[in-house]
């Protein structure tokens, strides 16, 4: 869940997350609370807890990449909320503080990781409450045990919930993409269905009786009778009109490509497409419309996960026998490129059709992927 977007820079954007509010909101109730400490310790608990936030919120902002420093993050979290209850456990709400760090490590770290390390923090927990004298040490710690399996839960069922509707809103283009495509494929195959039945049948009939006709017109006693003429003027200029009309359906504008990659951003809520289409681009060939929206696809989902991109331009124009796609977004890789299964897939299945794929990055960091298509005619032959 989030709430309505504001006017933010696109890597600020994650901080707007209910969870991370939610979070901050919780770091300011503990802030409230440092006036119960000792003099001698309030500097050093506001350096603790600012230590704290700061580390937070990195950690928010570096959700992609930076594995490494990420996991320092994550355990900078536990260590400053143990110090500031070593200072004095008596508030009893720096503890609060693991409660909100066990909402990042079950989405960040794999449930064994997890597990292990949320356990040792638990065990600091409970030896800090011993140290400080508490009258009951195991209750405070299990009490707070039981509230961080309770955040856990509602962090992981949030996570999974938001991943489900991204799956099912790029499945939903994928199949309303797939539709259009389809629709159009068996629209042409209806046309060629018609051409051949005008030729076959109404072409075979109308010569026919063109033949006839030039039979009548031997005829001596018809030769000269106007009727006659006519008739064979008006059954050529009718054949003529009908080979017209069976060339006119044979051929093919291509399939729609441009409906079907619209179709394919519809639905999804980030980034928007921008798809600019040359007039003298035509796919006919299946196999390479269905590569060229693969490929957008991967884009689109790459620029969503990886860049936090608002726009992502696709420009198709004819290259010679080729075509050629270029794609690039708005948004700022974080780190190198690195091809994943998704663009791995796509470089094999443009190979397959002898085409070629390259990434790189813009002036801006953007993510910027080049692609070179044969005509249908050499990646079907």
């Amino acid at each position: 869940m989030r709430f309505p977007p504001l006017i933010l820079h696109p890597s600020l954007r994650p901080l707007m997350h209910t969870l991370v509010v939610a979070g901050v909101v919780t770091w300011l109730a503990v802030a409230l609370s440092l006036h119960f400490l000792g003099e001698t310790h309030v500097a050093l608990g506001w350096g603790l807890l600012l230590l704290s936030l700061a580390a937070f919120l990195a950690e928010i902002l570096l959700r992609e990449g930076h594995a490494a420093l990420r996991a320092g993050l994550l355990l900078v979290e536990p260590a400053a909320a143990l110090a500031l209850m070593w200072l004095d456990a008596r508030p009893g709400t720096a503890q609060v503080l693991l409660i909100v760090w066990i909402t990042q490590v079950v989405t960040a770290w794999k449930p064994l990781r997890a597990l292990l390390v949320v356990a040792a923090a638990d065990v600091g927990m409970y030896l800090v409450f011993a140290a400080q004298d508490h009258p009951a040490p195991l209750v405070a710690s299990l009490l707070n045990v039981g509230f961080q399996i309770f955040a856990a839960l509602c962090a992981h069922y949030a996570d999974s919930a938001g991943q489900s509707r991204d799956r099912l809103a790029r499945v939903n283009a994928d199949l309303l993409a797939t539709r259009a495509l389809l629709a159009d494929s068996a629209r042409d195959a209806e046309r060629v269905r018609m051409a051949r039945e005008l030729h076959d049948v109404a072409g075979h009939k109308l010569t026919a009786m063109t033949l006839n006709l030039r039979a009548l017109a031997a005829d001596p006693q018809l030769a000269g009778r106007e009727e006659v003429r006519v008739s064979q003027q008006l059954a050529r200029e009718l054949l003529g009109d009908l080979r017209g009309v069976v060339q006119a359906l044979r051929d093919s504008r291509g399939l729609d490509l441009a409906t079907a990659l619209r179709a394919l951003a519809a639905p999804l809520p980030r980034p928007s497409l921008q798809l600019a289409m040359g007039d003298d681009v035509q796919v006919t060939d299946p196999a390479v419309a269905e590569a060229i929206l693969r490929l957008v696809q991967e884009a689109l989902t790459n620029s969503a996960r990886h860049a936090d991109a608002d726009v992502v331009r696709v420009r198709l124009a004819r290259d010679g026998d080729a075509i050629a796609v270029h794609i690039e977004d708005d948004g700022r890789l974080r780190g190198a490129i690195r091809e994943g299964n998704g663009l791995a897939g796509m470089r094999e299945r443009i190979t397959a059709l002898r085409g070629e794929l390259s990434l790189g990055t813009g002036a801006r960091g953007a993510l910027r992927i080049e692609a070179r298509l044969p005509s249908a005619r050499e990646a079907t032959s």
